[in-house]
């Protein structure tokens, strides 16, 4: 492999481990002991956050994400309906056809 790259002239070796090519350290656990590869030390959990509070912080995220948004102008708006309604009113019509096909074709098999 290091052949490879060497001819490719990039210099740069593979990272070895998946933690080496995340970004980590694949030495050993800061501190603690180890237990199944994972580390004993457990981070501090926040405080736990009144309703309200938790309440206002979505309601704030909303608003930021909906700020992000790019509306369309009106003319896009009146467009976009004009297609909807022609779409919607040709596939009502379709169904319509299809429904009217059908009955006269269960009309002539069992005679009613």
């Amino acid at each position: 492999m290091t052949e490879e790259r060497e001819a490719r002239g990039d210099g740069q070796e593979r990272p070895s481990t998946a933690a080496d090519r995340r970004g980590r350290r694949s030495g050993p656990a800061p501190t603690g002991e180890t237990r199944g590869g994972r580390s004993a030390v457990r981070e501090a959990r926040p405080a736990r956050v009144s309703l309200f509070a938790r309440l206002a912080r979505f309601l704030r995220e909303v608003v930021a994400e909906l700020r992000k948004v790019i509306w369309p102008t009106r003319n896009q708006l009146v467009t976009y309906t004009i297609v909807v309604l022609v779409f919607v009113s040709f596939m009502v019509a379709l169904v319509w056809l299809f429904d009217l096909v059908f009955a006269q074709g269960v009309q002539y098999v069992f005679g009613t």
